[in-house]
């Protein structure tokens, strides 16, 4: 096969071809929201940072099509924070508005964990968030899934009110088990309220369960439920990065405690498969991804524009890709 690189290039045709595909959008589940292919994500991020840094990778991914934008409340780890949880939607809100994102035009995710449940209401943990962000509401609510002793039902009918309050247009799930989203999404149907439009799970050449389980692909048809594709470059091990000698980033420093042992095996084989077809590790990572029909978007994060940029790359990919290519490259990490 020509470099894939090379092939997307090749005129100026091709090059408007590209442009076009990195604005397209699909539909989250049976919801209203059209999505970029590409969500920008800030887990561990924003506040690790400078500002100005902040600002340019948004900026970039307002520039390079994405209107996905997802934020959480998360726990202080810097230990300099002024808030012990919830700084990250602080940092959020002030660098979306300091890089020009209007409201009307972005699509804005968030969570709800049920940390503080039964004492906080999802009503009272979303309020939180918004003031926190100083938002007025947002799109999209994923919600973890609900503590000993917090009844589907009642999950639904909360998330519904939210819906009807104005502070939230749709919901999705944090990691559901399969069975659990059936579950909600009959509690919904029979109750004549929307069920959850999305699921955000963990994708990856490394990493195929759930997303591919039999179980989960019924749930989701079923469901009428779109994936968001989380932890597609397996923190950064599947970037290329750490084919480089001395190489430090989030793998390295293990923050997260997780083993990366296999992760860079597969990261060094998605390298060499990558350099033949010309092509960035990282782009072909979120490529794989986008070949799943489930998939309605990656999502993904960055500290510097140029990741924006080298993940965005994947839509060319997709457009040139020919089919022994992709079958070469979903076999690797599968063996």
């Amino acid at each position: 096969m020509t470099g894939i690189v090379s092939k997307v290039q090749t005129s100026a045709a091709a090059a408007l071809v590209l442009f076009w595909s990195s604005m397209d959008r699909r539909r989250l589940g049976s919801s209203d929201l059209e999505v970029s292919r590409l969500s920008l994500g800030s887990w561990r991020t924003y506040e690790r940072i400078p500002k100005d840094a902040g600002v340019a990778v948004m900026r970039k991914a307002r520039e390079e099509g994405i209107n996905f934008l997802d934020d959480a409340r998360y726990n202080d780890e810097t230990g300099e924070a002024p808030l012990k949880t919830g700084y990250s939607e602080v940092v959020f809100g002030e660098l979306f508005r300091a890089a020009g994102w209007k409201r009307d035009q972005v699509i804005l995710a968030n969570k709800l964990w049920w940390e503080f449940w039964p004492e906080q209401s999802a009503a009272q943990e979303l309020d939180a968030s918004l003031q926190r962000m100083r938002i007025d509401h947002i799109d999209l609510a994923y919600a973890a899934e609900p503590p000993e002793g917090f009844a589907l039902e009642q999950l639904v009918e909360d998330v519904t009110a939210l819906i009807t309050a104005g502070k939230l247009r749709a919901w999705g799930v944090l990691n559901w088990r399969p069975s659990l989203i059936a579950d909600a999404a009959r509690i919904a149907s029979r109750a004549g309220v929307a069920g959850p439009c999305a699921a955000q799970l963990p994708y990856s050449l490394v990493l195929r369960s759930p997303v591919e389980d039999a179980e989960m692909v019924q749930a989701l048809e079923e469901a009428k439920v779109s994936v968001v594709a989380s932890y597609t470059l397996y923190g950064g091990a599947l970037t290329g990065k750490y084919s480089q000698p001395g190489a430090e980033g989030r793998v390295t420093a293990r923050i997260d405690e997780r083993d990366y042992s296999r992760a860079r095996s597969v990261g060094e084989e998605l390298s060499r498969f990558a350099r033949k077809h010309q092509a960035r590790p990282a782009a072909m990572a979120v490529a794989f991804a986008l070949l799943n029909s489930h998939v309605a978007s990656v999502l993904f994060g960055a500290t510097r524009p140029e990741q924006v940029e080298e993940n965005i790359g994947a839509i060319g990919i997709l457009a040139a890709l020919d089919q022994a290519t992709i079958e070469g490259l979903k076999l690797i990490g599968a063996r």
